[in-house]
């Protein structure tokens, strides 16, 4: 049955949307897979006592610690992964003046 997506097949699990304080980060890197790859950084985050990873292509993240964040994460057998490019900042209206 090509296409049909109500079985277990195509079935994907929907991403959690996190949000919390960043307390820390570290980064690791250039990481290269193989020839011609980009190099990559690994930013290891820590938001609301919780590792998360982040892979970047910049060395800096761009976001300081104390900043509140949201993000699209899933958890692996690996760890917990934040999804690229959905790493933000939040900001509250009632801060702005």
């Amino acid at each position: 049955m090509a296409g049909f997506r109500g079985g277990r097949r195509g079935y994907k699990v929907p991403k959690e949307i996190g949000r919390g304080i960043l307390e820390a980060k570290s980064t690791d890197g250039p990481h290269t897979e193989w020839l011609g790859m980009k190099p990559y950084y690994i930013h290891t985050l820590t938001i609301d006592g919780k590792e998360y990873s982040y892979l970047s292509d910049d060395k800096e993240l761009g976001i300081d610690i104390g900043k509140k964040v949201t993000f699209r994460h899933k958890d692996t057998k690996q760890g917990n992964i934040i999804d690229k490019r959905s790493l933000g900042v939040v900001i509250d209206p009632s801060e702005l003046n």
